[in-house]
């Protein structure tokens, strides 16, 4: 009898400690959720919103996941279709596009590109095409494309800078500095832009030779209104006075031409002076034409 007492005795104490050691798990377990609700309270979503989030993040693994198993196999192309149609079916299509960077374009011009993708399963989403398209609009430099699940394409636009006005014969259009039209742009009376004319002048790599002209005298390209490319060979600069600068043949004569004429309008104010014209041809001499007279004189650097 005994023995039975103390059998009994250690049964009750154990059966004890474990109604203690489960009334302990539950606190715990209430206070963690406890946390767990406080954090996702605090947080700026709702219910839906954490629930299309989670979705995401599981339809986003099953992607990689999918696509791993699919290219082991050689089953690629089949499996992303079925992925995409379950996708589709679970609410991840194309209903929202959103655009950033526009200032001057068209911005409708963007969606209607966009759209033409409306309602397909994100996983089906060209980006590459859609950017490609996107870039040949007049005014895109570039392009940012981007899916956003569960159903938006972010775009993000790089705009082309209006640069300078180029003579045609039809009359004046806007580029950018290299050289790109921008037909739909305005140009304001009294527009104080550059004026590139000559043919061959808007070609990529001529108006990139204009800028490397350009840098190397910057206090002149603030003077300077019009460039002429002379032949297809040379440039012609005028300044805001009327006066013109004709430079010699040759990327770097012009560019040493231009610097040694800086120096001289330094020295002399040849800039808003007498002579209408300097032809620097036989660069570094400078030979200068005056109104009314029928010859020309010579200005050589440091002389008069």
């Amino acid at each position: 009898m005994a023995k039975l007492a103390r059998s009994q005795s250690k049964g009750v104490r154990r059966a004890a400690k474990s109604q203690r050691r489960a009334a302990g798990a539950r606190k715990a377990k209430a206070k963690t959720t406890g946390v767990l609700d406080t954090l996702m309270g605090a947080l700026p979503f709702t219910e839906e919103q954490w629930s299309r989030v989670f979705m995401a993040l599981i339809i986003g693994a099953a992607l990689v996941l999918v696509g791993t198993i699919a290219s082991l196999s050689g089953a690629t192309a089949l499996v992303r279709v079925q992925y995409a149609q379950a996708a589709g079916d679970a609410g991840f299509a194309l209903t929202n596009v959103r655009v950033t960077g526009v200032e001057r374009m068209d911005e409708a011009r963007v969606y209607a590109i966009a759209m033409q993708q409306k309602n397909r399963p994100m996983p089906d989403v060209d980006v590459v095409g859609l950017r490609a398209a996107i870039k040949r609009l007049d005014w895109v430099q570039d392009a940012r494309v981007s899916v956003q699940l569960p159903d938006t394409v972010a775009i993000d636009i790089v705009e082309r800078e209006p640069h300078a006005l180029l003579e045609k014969a039809d009359g004046l259009v806007v580029i950018d500095k290299t050289g790109h039209e921008l037909p739909t742009a305005k140009i304001e009376n009294g527009s104080v832009m550059l004026r590139v004319s000559g043919a061959g002048v808007s070609n990529p790599k001529r108006m990139a030779e204009l800028e490397d002209l350009f840098a190397t005298a910057p206090a002149m390209e603030a003077q300077i209104t019009e460039v002429e490319w002379v032949g297809n060979r040379r440039w012609d600069v005028t300044f805001g006075s009327g006066q013109t600068l004709m430079l010699p043949e040759g990327k770097l004569r012009s560019v040493e031409a231009l610097k040694s004429f800086a120096e001289l309008d330094g020295q002399y104010r040849l800039i808003g002076g007498k002579a209408v014209r300097f032809d620097m041809r036989d660069a570094p001499r400078v030979y200068l034409r005056e109104p009314g007279r029928a010859d020309r004189y010579e200005l050589a650097a440091g002389q008069l």
